[in-house]
């Protein structure tokens, strides 16, 4: 059941939202939806960039019963950003930037964790697709400890085209995967670095796996051999961490 305190519902409100600048994390619009007012909805929402779905009426039932005229706004906890503005400005504060990229992470829990993580170890930013991850809700807020009130969230649109961005910005690209043979301890992140995890069950996709520079493992040794992607993260992380601090880096 999702919070009534974290969605707007009916055409108007919706437009009046929007227009007034709540961020909004995706849209939800009846499938068949098309009178004037809704065309009106969807222009709006174009012109600020909101991510609409057209969905079965059933889908806006379940999070609402009262009369949300075939549209639901779902609101975002955090205020998002782009990946293309963050990076200058850490460049311009004199900061080696260190950013996680995460795709196509699902798991409120998982991203909630990794959220946590990265927060304490000092991360710059954390970049996710716009379709196909996480809704940055309140409950990943309140899994990350509160961590996401303070790290940006960078949600883009094309992650292919952000990790180009991060390349051509001077940042190694390391993709982690037990596909991988490359030991993620020999690897030097001491210069501006994104670490790209993937998702638990596919891993990293071929097209964002392509772009990565260095692509590394962590060896495991059980049967299993599957660690969860907040753990790998964290182990990641803080490897990028424990060389910072032997090359007498600040972390941050």
């Amino acid at each position: 059941m999702i919070d009534k305190n974290s969605y707007i519902y009916g055409v108007r409100a919706v437009i009046e939202a929007i227009e007034a600048g709540k961020e909004i994390d995706k849209l939800l619009v009846k499938k068949d939806m098309s009178s004037d007012l809704s065309k009106e909805l969807l222009d709006v929402a174009r012109a600020n960039g909101v991510l609409v779905q057209r969905v079965p009426v059933q889908r806006l039932d379940r999070v609402t019963r009262k009369n949300h005229q075939g549209v639901i706004a779902l609101l975002a906890s955090v205020t998002y950003y782009h990946i293309e503005d963050v990076v200058p400005q850490l460049f311009d504060e004199g900061i080696n930037p260190f950013v996680v990229v995460l795709d196509g992470v699902t798991d409120v829990r998982n991203f909630g964790a990794i959220a946590r993580t990265c927060e304490c170890a000092g991360v710059n930013a954390i970049v996710i697709p716009e379709r196909g991850s996480v809704t940055v809700n309140a409950d990943a807020v309140k899994t990350s400890a509160g961590a996401l009130n303070y790290i940006p969230v960078c949600r883009e649109s094309n992650l292919v085209k952000s990790l180009k961005f991060l390349r051509d910005s001077g940042f190694a690209v390391v993709g982690t995967s037990d596909k991988n043979s490359c030991n993620y301890t020999s690897v030097d992140y001491n210069g501006p670095v994104a670490l790209v995890l993937g998702a638990e069950d596919i891993g990293i996709s071929p097209e964002v796996m392509k772009l990565c520079d260095t692509r590394v493992v962590i060896p495991e040794f059980g049967q299993i051999k599957s660690l969860n992607v907040s753990v790998a993260a964290g182990i990641m992380i803080y490897e990028v961490v424990r060389q910072r601090i032997e090359d007498n880096q600040s972390v941050v």
